[in-house]
């Protein structure tokens, strides 16, 4: 199961394929460690983190242990995440949709009979002139987790969500410190 990453300034694109289940923790560990690779100047410059998601029921703005996860997130980094969901049907909008596309236009039918065939086609692949990083996660994912409805209270009580697009739109503050 692949997650793509892509940065819309520099046109980087990262993949990484997981081994077991593409869940949200999955995606909150890709999205955590493409934070990790940055240089730390970088990681010291950026104000505000905001994520364009592709609204998949493993990371909508709806799913408890997603948004838990970007809550934990945030308060590690003491940075706010701001979380923007394109509508349904509209994939056409998404980069990383884009980025996908042509990746099966790379693969074009040929059989992935192993993990390094489908890295190897990956990998040759490019994106505004680049080739992306590819990364395999051998970590099994557990699916099905989610937040009981008070635990779920406490991290909707630290989302900001837009009023006129409460699905769309969640800004993440980080926990002042104490």
């Amino acid at each position: 199961m692949p997650c793509g990453i892509v940065d819309e300034e520099s046109g980087e694109f990262h993949i990484t394929f997981g081994s077991s289940y593409k869940t949200s923790d999955f995606i909150v560990d890709t999205i955590e460690a493409k934070w990790n690779a940055m240089k730390q100047q970088e990681q010291a410059e950026t104000s505000l983190i905001q994520i364009k998601m592709d609204n998949g029921p493993e990371s909508s703005g709806r799913r408890t242990q997603f948004l838990s996860r970007m809550v934990q997130f945030a308060d590690v980094i003491n940075k706010p995440i701001q979380l923007r969901y394109y509508p349904p049907y509209h994939s056409t909008y998404n980069p990383v949709e884009r980025c996908w596309g042509i990746l099966e236009l790379k693969w074009n039918g040929a059989k992935l009979i192993d993990v390094e065939t489908m890295l190897g086609w990956a990998k040759q692949m490019t994106w505004k002139r680049l080739h992306p990083v590819v990364e395999l996660s051998r970590t099994v994912y557990d699916k099905g987790i989610s937040l009981g409805k008070a635990a779920m209270q406490a991290v909707e009580a630290r989302l900001k969500r837009d009023p006129a697009l409460p699905k769309y739109d969640i800004l993440i503050d980080p926990a002042s410190p104490s």
